[in-house]
């Protein structure tokens, strides 16, 4: 019995290697699957605890999300104290609460008690009131205040994020003191790789990094080998604006600190690459006017929420359409302009999107802001000068070659080197504009930036047109 292909009795497959459960493309294996649904069917713990429980939680959030919904509780309940509560941080946050709604809030404050204070958060911070406050209830004292103050902050924040668990010594401690007391103690972190130091108050005062403890005698004070802590993080500050300062000062950790410059946590690598995920995520999909959308969601939710901006598409587009109407005589003339009029808006709503997108990542990185902003749009109308004359002249030929009329090619060329020149500066201008006044760009820019290239297209080449064959 060497792979999980062979088909044998739950209970008797060996434990489960990452290689063994995913297929090439990254999928859960459906044999896997079958035989973990074949062991909660027949209650089979043994199985479950060697080749479930000992998934990486990542590995075994995919598997939760993998089986069938009917399955998941039965699966964790089986598993009682040998479910890593940690994974339910690895999957959508309906799935995450469709389970939780379904434990008893005994067993999840059992569950939360045993994972780092960072996850317990990220759990907690979803539930209804009444359930956040009995969990936290049945938690001893120490935990539950630390788990109060990081769910106080505000959501996304870096003090949402932290965990409050951390290694701090007063600066008058020697190295032998501080070894000794990471031996002794046992509420300490599981991994760590700096050591603050404070005073009474909780102030911070600096930081060591574990390989100067090492590298230092026994004897040596710490405040002799401490060093200012790099970029201690305001709890306060917005998650991803945390995330910039470790990417800009390649930071493995930060000291949390409150508006007193207390230390209340810390800040670690693992929870910004989430945070840099999330927020990318996020931002793709408002460009696309799904909000935060997740594969897990029913059909009412998914349509709900893409209804609002599907209804400002429509009216913007009847507001294109209304363009249109106004050259009507002109269109019953020449049908070759119904044909071609597509091209120009749609030629005009791509380049809009490729500058808007560029522009809404810069904004969201901190990489544009006003000392650079002119520069970048006299950059980008310079792309859309360039980009207009190159395919105006090849739509130009073709329409000309086409319909066999030269006048025609002469004003589509035109329309498109005018539709691309207000795509590149409407795609860069709104979403400042918008960065400007508080609004959120991601959410809001596609909207407007197709419906200026559609009016600015359809009326520059319709326009045109009219001026033209009424000469």
């Amino acid at each position: 019995m060497t792979d999980i292909d062979e088909q044998v009795r739950p209970g008797h497959l060996r434990s489960a290697e990452p290689d063994d459960i995913y297929d090439e493309d990254g999928s859960i294996r459906s044999d896997f699957l079958t035989l973990v649904g074949a062991a909660i069917a027949d209650r089979d713990v043994l199985f479950l605890r060697e080749n479930v429980a000992s998934l990486h939680e990542s590995e075994l959030g995919h598997l939760i999300e993998a089986i069938h919904p009917d399955q998941r509780l039965p699966m964790i309940t089986l598993l009682g104290d040998d479910f890593d509560m940690t994974a339910l941080t690895e999957v959508d946050e309906s799935i995450r609460m469709q389970i939780v709604d379904q434990m008893p809030n005994e067993q999840i404050a059992a569950a939360i008690g045993e994972i780092d204070s960072d996850d317990a958060v990220y759990i907690l911070e979803d539930l209804d009131q009444e359930d956040r406050d009995e969990i936290l209830a049945q938690l001893p004292f120490t935990e539950r205040v630390r788990l109060r103050r990081a769910l106080d902050y505000p959501e996304s924040s870096a003090g949402r994020r932290m965990q409050t668990e951390f290694v701090a010594v007063p600066p008058f401690w020697t190295v032998g003191q501080t070894i000794d007391y990471m031996r002794d103690e046992e509420e300490l972190p599981e991994s760590f790789t700096q050591i603050f130091v404070i005073d009474p108050t909780f102030k911070l005062l600096g930081v060591v990094n574990l390989d100067r403890i090492l590298r230092t005698k026994r004897m040596e004070k710490i405040e002799g080998i401490m060093r200012d802590t790099n970029h201690p993080i305001p709890a306060e500050m917005d998650q991803e604006e945390a995330a910039q300062v470790f990417e800009q000062y390649d930071l493995l950790s930060a000291a949390v600190v409150d508006e007193s410059g207390r230390l209340v946590g810390v800040l670690t690598i693992d929870d910004v690459v989430d945070v840099i995920q999330e927020e990318a995520e996020e931002d793709l999909m408002r460009l696309g006017g799904v909000g935060d959308e997740e594969l897990s969601d029913s059909i009412p939710e998914i349509s709900r929420s893409r209804v609002s901006w599907l209804a400002v598409n429509l009216v913007t587009a009847i507001l294109a359409a209304s363009v249109i109407s106004l050259f009507s005589a002109t269109i019953e003339q020449i049908v070759a302009l119904a044909v071609l009029m597509p091209i120009v808006a749609g030629m005009g709503g791509n380049a809009g999107s490729q500058t808007m997108t560029v522009t809404v990542r810069a904004l969201a990185t901190r990489n544009l802001d006003i000392h650079n902003a002119w520069r970048v749009v006299r950059r980008e109308a310079g792309v859309g000068l360039i980009n207009g004359v190159v395919f105006g002249l090849l739509i130009g030929l073709f329409a000309g070659f086409w319909f066999h009329d030269v006048n025609i090619g002469g004003i589509i060329a035109a329309a498109m080197l005018i539709n691309m020149m207000a795509a590149a500066i409407a795609g860069i201008l709104i979403p400042l504009l918008l960065d400007k006044i508080g609004a959120d760009p991601a959410v809001s820019s596609a909207v407007f930036v197709t419906t200026v290239t559609d009016i600015t297209g359809f009326f520059s080449f319709l326009g045109l047109a009219s001026w033209w064959f009424s000469i």
